[in-house]
């Protein structure tokens, strides 16, 4: 017994493999980028590990100059509640706020009424666009940067003049107080402002950059004698350090967003790479053009056809198809035989009566035969074929 081989499979569906070939690449790419962004964020959380933090001997904590300030007789003291920075607030304490923009604008609203009245100083380290504003009223916060370090004073302000040029490039500052003391200026804008209070004979200073703080630059410039005496113009430093878990952040109307805590340089980066990715995704696309007839690479004969829509009609027992199929293009070869125009070749009220003058059957049968409903199975469909096929003959002869 000889069995015929199963033919070779020619589905054009993907398979793992393709898949595979394909997105490789891709796959490669996310890989690598996740992989360096794994690794430049440890490496940045290892560089700046203790940042500002007073207890801190890393290179951008600030445990120098809380050392240099014990020495002079100035206590500091650690807190990162709200409350608690609010509760200090004092003539004979400086409140330093380490990251102001951390603060929710209720947050913000409720430190200012502390410490506008209390005779203090308090000193924003860095305070930009988002916190400026509320917690020094009349101060604004340019938006761009200053990379300029170090700057001279070129101000009245004694504190200043004492220390000289100092590292303070970074938020640049303008005010509408008049007898507010704008210092270290970069392109005419301040990087170092002091607003005296209304009452009490307190004041607010707001610093463009922490570098004056950090222990790898507190040897450089002016920068010692400028911290030294910012921070040790009262007898207590209260060293705010605002922290995520604070409770009273939580409970704020206006906390902020996932997008406010991310560093503008991460949504600008994230920004490039979606246009990138657009860009790669235009080249690499498939561009269609007009048609362009291309001759097969080999003939496949109309049998092959008819039998394998066939097996795809039988597949998904799609009878109904099948016999429209069927008895459609019966129709259009009987109209030409019988006189109908090809436009009428469904129209039963033209085609039945011509068909039914060329033979002696009822002219019932013959409009089920050719407009009727689909068969139910698949015995119903073989012998609709068969006497389709035997009425078509049957024209002809005729």
């Amino acid at each position: 017994m000889i069995t015929e081989a199963p033919p070779e499979s020619t589905s054009t569906a993907p398979t793992g493999r393709r898949l595979w070939t394909r997105s490789r690449g891709i796959i490669l790419a996310v890989v690598l980028v996740l992989a360096a962004a794994v690794a430049m964020a440890a490496v940045r959380s290892t560089a700046r590990h203790g940042e500002l933090d007073p207890r801190s001997a890393d290179p951008y904590g600030s445990r120098a100059v809380a050392e240099l300030l014990a020495q002079r007789g100035v206590s500091t003291r650690v807190v990162t509640r709200l409350d608690a920075a609010r509760s200090a607030a004092g003539p004979d304490t400086t409140l330093l706020v380490a990251v102001p923009d951390l603060l929710t604008h209720r947050q913000q609203s409720e430190l200012h009424t502390a410490t506008a009245a209390s005779g203090g100083r308090t000193i924003l380290v860095a305070a930009g666009v988002w916190s400026v504003e509320r917690l020094a009223p009349g101060v604004i916060a340019d938006p761009a940067t200053s990379d300029d370090s170090p700057l001279a004073p070129d101000c009245a302000l004694p504190e200043a003049r004492r220390a000289g040029t100092a590292d303070t490039g970074g938020v640049r500052y303008t005010t509408t107080h008049l007898d507010a003391e704008s210092c270290y200026p970069s392109e005419r804008l301040a990087t170092l402002l002091r607003v005296p209070a209304a009452s009490g004979g307190g004041d607010t200073v707001v610093l463009g950059a922490p570098d004056i703080l950090y222990n790898d630059r507190l040897d450089e410039q002016g920068n010692a004698s400028l911290a030294l005496q910012l921070l040790g113009s009262r007898p207590h430093l209260v060293w705010y350090l605002p922290s995520l878990a604070d409770s009273s952040a939580t409970t704020a109307g206006d906390r902020k967003s996932l997008f406010d805590l991310l560093p503008s340089g991460w949504l600008w980066a994230t920004l490039q790479l979606f246009v990138a990715a657009a860009l790669a995704a235009f080249w690499r696309a498939r561009r269609f053009g007009p048609l362009v007839p291309e001759r097969l690479p080999v003939a496949i004969r109309a049998s092959e056809t008819t039998e394998g829509r066939a097996r795809l009609y039988r597949k998904a027992d799609a009878r109904d198809r099948a016999s429209a199929a069927l008895r459609s293009a019966t129709r259009l070869r009987l109209a030409p035989l019988v006189g109908v125009p090809l436009a009428q070749a469904h129209t039963p009220e033209a085609l039945l009566p011509a068909v039914s003058a060329r033979l002696t059957r009822d002219g019932q049968p013959l409009r089920s035969l050719l407009f009727g409903p689909p068969p139910g199975d698949d015995a119903a469909l073989i012998a609709l074929t068969d006497q389709l096929d035997a009425l078509e003959r049957e024209v002809r002869r005729s």
